[in-house]
């Protein structure tokens, strides 16, 4: 028997507004509003506004919460200062990825992890079985939290306009209290576009005020309302993953090229060390496959499980494909085996239905923003 999908504290505003609505992790969501090649190309020159209430906050709190998260997460969760925000994972005993994490400190002793909605519920209930014989407690806060993103150059100025907060002193990973519109806010210099941006969590009573505040502030900047399908594209062109496409438990961090978020030298142990000391030193003799880009030389767009072929074999897989509005030609993560994943590798394609259309073989990301 199917459920019907979670609504977030804006569904009807973003009706109102005429999106086109997706199921997407459970959630009914806006997939776009008008045009997504619109939406994208604001974010990257102006500015734009999502609702990002389908992502899934835990909270973990107590004396020893700074060490439980160490041992649960492969990051080095007791050397992040209070109002920083850490990028990490969890991932089982044999160092398959679970998930990708944001963990906020929001005190001495109280902690935020921000979960992807397709896996907030595994990783609250990893979570809750690791925290047993430390002397921290979770709490799964859900329902407590709206959150709203305000990604591209022009968010800076547009935040300013309805918060008196430090946001120039607030860094990359960084967050701190403060007032939005009115309504309190954990405020996050955070954000999955590669653009600047903020991410706002609020009570979600306060959401729609927020959001219409947000929407006036940034009429004379040119903002728009956003939905996930530009976010796909511009994370795409940022080169940053998606779980269920570039990151799965048949994966480490190693074979993902993140191996950096694994921090060995921290004090004691951690869950799936063993596994990825062997992943890591895979890795530096024999990687299995890379991570690479690709982009098109014709107009066909590849799609996730696409193969990617050279001298007639199958040499990998796409993770994750689309038309690049900013590079003006189709795109594509994939993992590649090692010998082809060099940029500007020649004879790679990527077989599209029978055809293998040539592709460029490049260093990811596609896109950089000018600081």
């Amino acid at each position: 028997m199917s459920t019907a999908p979670r609504l977030t504290a804006l569904d009807a505003l973003h009706r109102s507004l005429g999106a086109t609505m997706t199921d997407f992790a459970g959630w009914d969501m806006p997939l776009r509003y008008a045009s997504e090649r619109e939406e994208h190309n604001a974010v990257r020159t102006r500015a734009g506004l999502f609702d990002l209430s389908h992502m899934g906050e835990i909270t973990v709190t107590g004396p020893e919460a700074a060490a439980f998260l160490s041992y649960a997460l492969v990051g080095n969760i007791a050397t992040v200062g209070n109002g920083r925000a850490r990028y990490t994972m969890i991932v089982q005993e044999d160092g398959g990825i679970v998930d990708d994490l944001i963990v906020y400190r929001l005190g001495e002793t109280e902690y935020m992890v921000v979960a992807n909605a397709g896996n907030a519920q595994i990783v609250l209930d990893a979570l809750t079985e690791r925290a047993g014989g430390f002397d921290a407690e979770v709490r799964d806060d859900r329902d407590a939290y709206a959150l709203l993103a305000v990604q591209g150059p022009e968010s800076p100025a547009i935040m300013k306009a309805v918060t008196d907060a430090d946001l120039d002193g607030l860094k990359y990973y960084a967050g701190l209290p403060g007032t939005v519109a009115g309504v309190p806010a954990l405020i996050a210099r955070t954000g999955y576009t590669g653009e600047d941006g903020f991410e706002l969590f609020v009570a979600p009573e306060h959401a729609e005020q927020l959001w219409q505040a947000l929407t006036e502030a940034g009429a004379p900047h040119g903002l728009v309302p956003c939905g996930l399908s530009c976010r796909d594209t511009l994370r795409l062109e940022a080169g940053m993953p998606l779980y269920g496409h570039e990151l799965t438990t048949a994966l480490t961090p190693f074979d993902a090229g993140l191996g950096r978020v694994v921090k060995f030298e921290k004090e004691g142990d951690f869950v799936g060390r063993e596994a990825l000391k062997a992943a890591a030193e895979r890795a530096e003799t024999a990687p299995p496959r890379k991570l690479v880009g690709l982009i098109a030389e014709g107009r066909r767009v590849p799609r996730a499980g696409f193969p990617v072929v050279a001298d007639g074999q199958v040499i990998g897989e796409v993770t994750s494909g689309a038309p690049s509005p900013t590079l003006g030609k189709p795109i594509a993560m994939a993992y590649v085996d090692a010998a082809f994943a060099a940029p500007g590798t020649e004879g790679v394609g990527v077989d599209i239905r029978g055809t293998h259309e040539p592709y460029e073989v490049v260093a990811l990301p596609f896109y950089k923003r000018q600081k």
